[in-house]
């Protein structure tokens, strides 16, 4: 009787429970925007790091109104909070969700909150070392003697973090097919079959996703995406055989318990 109660929780109720997720995320976040302000000055040297070492010596990072650079640097450590506290954040999203999955199906917590953190952590740094060194080089290019680069800083953060929250979340493929195949939506016969498209597909979202224009950085994150999807065929294929395996009438469960 009380799974039954529990699968039929009135939409207030998981309201409330979303409000108190987010309510955690949002304070652990806060904690991590104040310790990671605290660090400011280095983590200025980290975010432009990539476009110091390809500028010339004319080139300069400016900011151009008064308060620019203090909510330039309280953007830094919003971000930089994001990214230390992304397993905090997805396991509370998993939390959420629990409720409506099988008891054997919550055992795969610790699986999912360890490969999603990784491969978004994974993705903005291989954003971070491989993808935004050439793509500014690239841009910074374009100077000449008489066209000298004065980047904005605000300009510049924001092409940056876009940049490298792209590869974050593109990195989640794997994770992403793989409980699209928990589900039965695609199996592993259908993600081969559809390669080519798929292919075409990655172009497509490298060209969206990344905010430069250049064709070497959607290269360069449409490369990574195509092995991800070959892992992402094999996980597949894995889950399709957790799939097929019989159940043991013990192991019937019902959801929300």
């Amino acid at each position: 009787m009380e799974n039954d109660a529990d699968k039929k929780l009135p939409l207030t109720a998981h309201l409330e429970e979303l409000k108190k997720r987010l309510i955690r995320v949002l304070i652990v976040m806060g904690l991590g925007l104040v310790v990671c302000y605290t660090f400011r000055d280095w983590s200025f040297k980290v975010i432009t790091k990539p476009l110091l070492e390809v500028l010339p010596d004319a080139g300069s990072i400016v900011f151009t109104g008064l308060t620019e650079a203090f909510f330039v640097h309280l953007k830094i450590a919003f971000f930089a909070s994001l990214f230390l506290t992304s397993p905090y954040t997805l396991f509370q999203i998993w939390r959420f969700i629990s409720p409506g999955l099988y008891k054997k199906e919550r055992r795969y917590i610790v699986p999912f909150v360890t490969s999603a953190s990784l491969l978004f952590i994974g993705g903005i740094l291989f954003g971070y070392f491989v993808a935004l060194p050439p793509a500014f080089k690239f841009f910074v290019s374009f100077s000449t003697d008489v066209l000298k680069p004065m980047i904005s800083f605000r300009e510049y953060l924001g092409l940056a973090l876009k940049f490298l929250l792209a590869f974050g979340i593109s990195f989640e493929l794997p994770v992403f097919i793989y409980f699209l195949a928990k589900v039965g939506i695609v199996n592993a016969t259908m993600l081969r079959r559809h390669r080519r498209y798929a292919i075409l597909l990655i172009f497509i979202a490298a060209a969206l996703l990344t905010p430069s224009p250049d064709a070497l950085s959607q290269i360069i994150m449409a490369g990574p995406l195509m092995i991800l999807y070959e892992i992402s065929i094999f996980l597949a294929k894995i889950a399709d055989r957790k799939k097929d395996k019989p159940t043991e009438p013990e192991e019937e469960e019902t959801r929300g318990d």
